[in-house]
């Protein structure tokens, strides 16, 4: 069995003793009911982690020892973006997660005409927070040191006008999609999918993404729900040209 990994904002220590944040401290001493020589890591989601062991444990203060660098885990060939369209919170959720565990490095929500979620404000920002969240615990539990970069919420239009310079592969998922992934070119170090909500794509926002490069795909013959077609689309892509190979 791995050991438990805490998330640990940088920098992390260069010297052989440092003291979990407070809720790392938390999770390890009162959720985790870990003892002083248990073994933990630490990673700081910019790709440094350190393999340690719990030195001391003094009510809120968890200190840990013996702290050893882990060798750079070298990360996917691909850089993948992920564009979703918002959904619902739960579905939100879901993807940012399962996202994260399959290596994406940037996740974007885009709001669309059809998103059921509207965010805006203060709202955004508290929910790009959670989302951070969910993506420090879905790396914590998949071995993963470096966090992928999330934005918060934008309008689909204005992010396509800046994608239409962006290099690298870019995909539109649609049901009236006639091209197949793997009949694509093979994207040079960057792929962005972009993937609509529960509605789908307006005829005008799909012709939008046309414009600003997008490929039209279809992944196989059924109709993927948004989350499902998210986590597809991922997988297909590290399986084609990323780290699955």
């Amino acid at each position: 069995m791995s050991a438990p990994r805490f998330y640990c904002p940088p920098p992390l220590p260069p010297s052989s003793n440092y003291e979990l944040p407070p809720e790392a401290a938390h999770h390890a001493s009162r959720v985790l009911r870990l003892r002083v020589g248990d073994a933990v890591q630490i990673f700081d989601g910019l790709g440094n982690a350190f393999d340690a062991a719990i030195d001391s444990i003094q009510g809120k203060h968890v200190v840990l020892g013996n702290l050893q660098a882990v060798p750079g885990r070298e990360g996917s060939g691909l850089q993948i973006a992920l564009a979703q369209a918002m959904c619902t919170s739960e579905k939100m959720d879901w993807v940012v997660q399962k996202a994260t565990e399959l290596g994406a490095a940037e996740i974007v929500p885009v709001q669309t005409l059809r998103s059921v979620a509207k965010l805006t404000g203060s709202r955004a920002e508290k929910r790009a927070d959670h989302w951070r969240n969910v993506a420090i615990s879905a790396c914590e539990q998949c071995g993963r040191d470096t966090l992928p970069q999330l934005h918060q919420p934008q309008e689909l239009g204005t992010w396509l006008n800046g994608m239409r310079q962006e290099a690298g592969g870019k995909f539109i998922l649609l049901p009236g999609g006639t091209s197949k992934l793997q009949g694509q070119p093979r994207p040079q170090g960057r792929a962005t999918l972009l993937i609509g909500p529960e509605g789908g794509f307006t005829a005008g926002e799909a012709d939008l993404a046309r414009q600003a490069g997008f490929a039209p795909i279809l992944l196989g013959p059924r109709v993927l729900r948004t989350e499902t077609a998210a986590i597809a689309g991922i997988a297909a892509l590290q399986t084609l040209w990323g780290d699955f190979n």
